[in-house]
């Protein structure tokens, strides 16, 4: 089954790239830049990795992103990211970033986006591996800023695949950020918003009906309200869970508690990511490799998942028709 599921055509619609920082890479940004960390190891590093809610996450997350400075850095994160990918059978990735963690330390926001972009092409001229670039703000800090970054971003529009809604749920709700939605609608750029991870069922519906979203990253508290789960069964409204993050920020026990097989017996367009595989214990690939253990599910429930991802990733009509005839080939 591993070896099946590694080579399973695989697409991840929900990854924030910063979240794919591996220990090493951090100590090697930070030396050249010369910035600072308050570790002396690696592995003190990866101590630091028992959190106890998404708060304790983001603190750490946000503290590690300080050593990514230039171009070359944020090129060299990606690289490193989607070369792991392409070995763990990730055919499309659909990378998201925060560009106002970046710019409130004076980093420009041409610089995430020219090292991304580069990093992207470099990954289809040698993989194939095709892309999308989701440019997330952070739902803690003021819409009037979100609103600002996404201004400054008009000479950027054309790589800009959707804009996201990221960072602390709780005490942030998505009509926050109504406005700011609604111009990006009006610049014809697709909306996605997490909704439902730590906060409640209701800000799903809110993610709906205030931001038109095209799809919810998370979305497991939609289980609290029977209404909304029917809403979203019949709008087939896929909904990005990442099962290893839900068990590392304590939003379930254990991977058995998760939610995942209801979600699927209700009729819910499901997909499965990583969310932050250097934080939250692996790629793509160890999250249907943790499902298969929790869950035993059979391959026709694994193409299933696969399947609806690449149903809704942000592609050409053709590369999602070439995927989809090799995923039946499985």
């Amino acid at each position: 089954m591993k070896t099946w599921l590694r080579d399973l055509p695989k697409v991840e619609l929900h990854l924030h790239i910063e979240g794919s920082l591996e220990p090493e890479l951090m100590f090697s940004l930070a030396a050249r830049n010369g910035v600072s960390l308050p570790y002396a190891t690696v592995d003190e590093v990866r101590e630091a990795y028992d959190f106890s809610d998404l708060q304790s996450f983001l603190d750490l997350y946000y503290q590690g992103m300080r050593v990514l400075c230039t171009e070359q850095d944020f090129y060299d994160l990606a690289m490193a990211y989607l070369e792991q990918a392409h070995a763990e059978g990730v055919v499309h990735v659909e990378l998201s970033f925060d560009p106002q963690a970046h710019l409130n330390r004076g980093v420009e926001l041409a610089v995430p986006f020219e090292g991304l972009n580069r990093a992207r092409r470099q990954a289809e001229r040698e993989w194939g591996m095709t892309s999308a670039l989701i440019m997330s703000f952070l739902r803690d800090r003021d819409a009037a800023e979100a609103m600002a970054v996404l201004e400054k971003a008009a000479p950027y529009y054309e790589t800009i695949d959707a804009v996201g809604l990221d960072s602390a749920e709780v005490g942030n709700p998505p009509t926050k950020f109504s406005a700011v939605f609604e111009r990006a609608k009006a610049l014809g750029i697709p909306r996605v918003a997490h909704a439902g991870e730590e906060g409640p069922a209701a800000y799903i519906r809110e993610a709906l009906d205030e931001l038109d979203v095209c799809r919810i990253d998370h979305g497991v508290a939609c289980l609290q309200d029977a209404a909304l789960v029917e809403r979203l069964r019949q709008m087939q409204m896929p909904l990005t869970v990442c099962p290893l993050s839900n068990v590392r920020l304590k939003v379930v026990a254990e991977m058995t508690d998760h939610p995942l097989p209801q979600m699927l017996e209700q009729g819910l367009k499901v997909t499965l990511n990583s969310d932050d595989p250097a934080y939250f214990g692996g790629g793509v690939l160890e999250n249907y490799l943790a499902c298969a253990q929790a869950f035993a599910w059979d391959r026709e429930t694994f193409k299933q998942l696969a399947g609806n991802a690449i149903d809704v990733a942000f592609m050409p009509d053709a590369r999602r028709a070439a995927l989809l005839t090799r995923l039946d080939a499985c």
